[in-house]
């Protein structure tokens, strides 16, 4: 999967990036009901299997203890799995297993076909340890989002006709965004895994797209220092997560208009095909107030997709559709989040670090605004 460019790309016509994650905190702000512990969430026990059903529990070879390149407090480590197919199975439910609570903040799983398996296994054999490092996506290309966990997520399970096609001999890639911002000390290390529910039985294929609008955050007027500076802001993203990362801030804001700096930002994607929404989740970072996304918004076909007035990066669980949305060619999805940089002065873990213009970035310390959708090719 390329960073830049596609989650169902057929469907969508949208700038992505698949990454997610930062590190939520045991004090909630006055006025801020978002950002709580949610270790007391991390053990959910399973729905029962249905017809046709099974279980396969996979794990990572051994422990990782996270290393953040770059002089940052964001590891963002790739581990290659086999989960040693020899049929073809479809992917109907997914719960992520968080060893190190402390340490984990997000996860995706991204499935490798056959046909590229080899890339992936040269990839984790050049690079020294355990798994590669890799900002933003699964760093090989040419796969596809599967399955994925955040603070509050949980199994969620659609109609068992649906599911994600594993082919024989894929592999998959669990991205693992470690932050170790606030762990005093050692940071101690991880095995996290993933049970997935499969069934041999040929069901409607899943994808994910992911909705993108642009994060263009001032300090606030309280606030001063050499990263209130736009462009000095940009420039630091890019020496921590990359040159890519900075290319991105620069598509969205090409991609969505102008930039217009302020709280609250949005972009509209034209779609390109037909498809079926199931499900919508909403990710933001610490500094995340609310997020909405809508189809044909200011028309008479408008509808939401997605409302979440109050954020809170504790429950970024899937929200099923009272009943699936069928999208075409021609139509519109925006998404708007609003993000507040009054929360850093009021956040434990953001207190230390210099006041910044805040714009998309990997890091705890920097915002994303991203709706994920659960879709199928199709009408319904």
């Amino acid at each position: 999967m390329n960073r830049l460019a596609r989650a169902a790309a057929l469907l969508f016509a949208v700038v992505l990036l698949a990454s997610c994650g930062a590190r939520s905190t045991t004090t909630t702000p006055a006025g801020h009901t978002g950002h709580t512990g949610h270790a007391a969430k991390a053990t959910v026990a399973a729905a029962p299997l249905r017809a046709g059903e099974r279980f396969l529990n996979l794990t990572m070879a051994e422990p990782y203890t996270p290393n953040p390149p770059n002089g940052g407090t964001d590891d963002y480590r790739c581990f290659l799995i086999d989960p040693k197919l020899a049929g073809k199975v479809f992917l109907t439910g997914a719960q992520f297993q968080p060893q190190n609570l402390d340490l984990v903040h997000h996860a995706i799983f991204f499935r490798i076909d056959p046909e590229h398996a080899a890339k992936a296994r040269e990839i984790d054999q050049r690079t020294p340890g355990q798994g590669w490092t890799c900002f933003g996506d699964d760093g090989v290309g040419d796969s596809s989002w599967v399955a994925h966990w955040a603070p509050g997520t949980s199994e969620t399970l659609l109609d068992p006709k649906y599911g994600y096609e594993l082919p024989p001999g894929s592999r998959l890639v669990m991205q693992v965004h470690y932050n170790l911002l606030g762990v005093e000390g050692k940071p101690g290390t991880d095995r996290s895994g993933i049970r997935l529910r499969v069934t041999d039985q040929t069901l409607r294929p899943l994808e994910t797209a992911l909705f993108q609008a642009p994060v263009e955050l001032p300090c606030t007027s309280k606030e001063s220092g050499p990263l209130c500076d736009r462009a000095a802001a940009v420039k630091d993203v890019g020496a921590r997560f990359g040159e890519e990362l900075k290319d991105q801030v620069a598509i969205l804001t090409k991609y969505c208009g102008p930039v217009k700096p302020g709280p609250t930002q949005h972009c509209d994607m034209p779609v390109e095909g037909t498809a079926t929404v199931h499900a919508m989740a909403g990710h933001m970072h610490l500094l995340g107030r609310a997020i909405k996304v809508e189809l044909n918004p200011g028309t008479p076909k408008a509808r939401t997709l997605l409302d979440v007035p109050e954020y809170n990066f504790d429950d970024q669980s899937l929200r099923v559709l009272p009943k699936p949305v069928t999208v075409s060619k021609g139509d519109v999805v925006r998404v708007t989040c609003t993000h507040d940089a009054g929360l850093r002065a009021q956040l434990p873990q953001l207190q230390k670090l210099p006041p910044r213009y805040v714009v998309w970035g990997d890091g705890t310390s920097d915002e994303m605004c991203l709706g994920i959708a659960i879709v199928t090719p199709g009408a319904a």
